[in-house]
């Protein structure tokens, strides 16, 4: 058992996702800083309050911080632009793996036409 599990740690696949996770975590934590300290100003400018996260509505003894929602979701906003870009300029570096059939003979195309018409009688 020790040995299989040694095996599943060597796999690349396993590696790759422990460096994805340690890398996504870093990266979201730079996000949140943009989020806290460049956008929300900004944005802040426009509505009059510097602090998105301050802003909250209270219903009797219940208080709806929809500020953080906000910034969740331009951090959300970011991480989804930046992914995106990211999966697209990989896609344009790495070649295609899908290989491309061959373009049917002319006498497989005749077979078929035959085929096509003995199979409509």
């Amino acid at each position: 058992m020790l040995k299989e599990f040694k095996a599943f740690i060597a796999r690349g696949n396993v590696v790759d996702l422990a460096v994805g996770v340690i890398i996504g975590a870093a990266f979201t934590s730079i996000v949140t800083s943009l989020t806290k300290n460049l956008i929300n100003p900004l944005i802040g400018l426009f509505i009059g309050k510097m602090d998105l996260s301050g802003l909250v509505f209270t219903v009797g003894s219940a208080h709806f911080r929809y500020g953080l929602f906000i910034d969740s979701i331009i951090n959300f906003l970011i991480i989804a632009l930046v992914v995106f870009l990211m999966v697209k300029l990989i896609n344009r570096l790495m070649p295609s793996t899908e290989k491309q059939s061959p373009a049917p003979s002319a006498s497989e195309t005749y077979l078929k036409e035959i085929r096509d018409l003995l199979q409509n009688k």
